[in-house]
C-alpha cells in the first residue's frame, strides 16, 4: 500500500509538473493531463482518509496547526483549480458553453501556480515520512555520516539552482499577476521544463523540512527547561 502512494504521489506530482507546461503540451494533452491528476488527487485523498477522520482528535502543537492549515488550503486550491478548469475547457468538456470566461481562466492560471507552490510546502511536511519509507522499502536502515553530508551538499545545489531557475522563469510574477497573452517561454523540451520546476520545489520542501527540525529542536530544548 504504501508502495502504490508513494508511485500514485510520484506521478501526480510530475503530471502536475507537465501540466503546467501548457505550451509544450498543447490544450489536448493538457486537458487529459488534468483529468488524470484529478483522479490521482481523489486516488491520494482516499488513501490518506484517517488523516481527516483525525482532526478533531488529539492536542495541536505548532507542527500539526501548520499541517492542517496548508493541507486544507491545498484541497481548496487543487479543487478550485480543477473546477475551473472544466468551465474553461475548449477539448474533453467543450459542451459546458461559457460567455466570458477569462474571470476563470485567471482563477484557473493563479490558482495552478499557487498550487504548486503549495504543493511542495505540503511534501515538506511529510518529507521525513517520504524518506523514512524510502529507506525501508531500499532496506537502508543505518545511518551514513557520509550519505548525509553528499545528501545535505544535493539538498544545497538543489536549492541554489531552484533560486536561480525562480528568477530566470518569473516565478514571483505569475504568483501575483496574470498574463492573457500567456508567459513568454523558450523551452525546447520537458525535460529542461522538469528540471527548473523540480528544483524550485526542492526551496520549498527543503526550507519546510529543515524549517521544522529547527522547530522541533527548540521545542525540545523548551521542554527540558520546563
Amino acid at each position: 500500500m504504501m508502495i502504490f502512494r508513494l508511485v500514485n504521489d510520484l506521478a501526480m506530482t510530475v503530471l502536475m509538473l507537465l501540466a503546467m507546461a501548457y505550451y509544450l503540451t498543447g490544450n489536448t494533452i493538457h486537458e487529459f493531463i488534468g483529468v488524470t491528476v484529478f483522479v490521482q488527487f481523489i486516488v491520494h485523498n482516499l488513501l490518506n482518509r484517517k488523516w481527516y477522520k483525525a482532526i478533531l482528535k488529539g492536542k495541536y502543537n505548532f507542527r500539526r496547526i501548520l499541517q492542517l492549515g496548508i493541507n486544507l488550503l491545498f484541497l481548496a486550491t487543487m479543487s478550485v483549480m480543477m473546477i475551473s478548469a472544466v468551465f474553461i475547457s475548449s477539448d474533453l468538456f467543450s459542451f459546458i458553453i461559457i460567455n466570458n470566461d477569462m474571470t476563470l481562466r485567471q482563477i484557473h492560471v493563479q490558482t495552478a501556480y499557487w498550487g504548486f507552490i503549495i504543493m511542495a510546502v505540503h511534501i515538506g511536511l511529510s518529507w521525513e515520512i517520504i524518506i523514512s519509507s524510502a529507506r525501508r522499502m531500499t532496506g537502508i536502515t543505518g545511518k551514513s555520516r557520509i550519505r548525509t553530508i553528499l545528501l545535505r551538499v544535493l539538498a544545497v545545489l538543489i536549492v541554489f539552482y531552484g533560486v536561480n531557475s525562480s528568477f530566470e522563469r518569473e516565478v514571483g510574477s505569475k504568483l501575483l499577476i496574470y498574463n492573457p497573452f500567456g508567459w513568454y517561454t523558450n523551452d525546447q523540451s520537458y525535460i529542461g521544463f522538469l528540471i527548473d520546476h523540480l528544483s524550485i520545489m526542492g526551496i520549498y520542501i527543503c526550507g519546510t523540512h529543515y524549517a521544522l527540525k529547527i522547530i522541533q529542536r527548540q521545542e525540545q530544548i523548551r521542554n527540558r527547561w520546563i
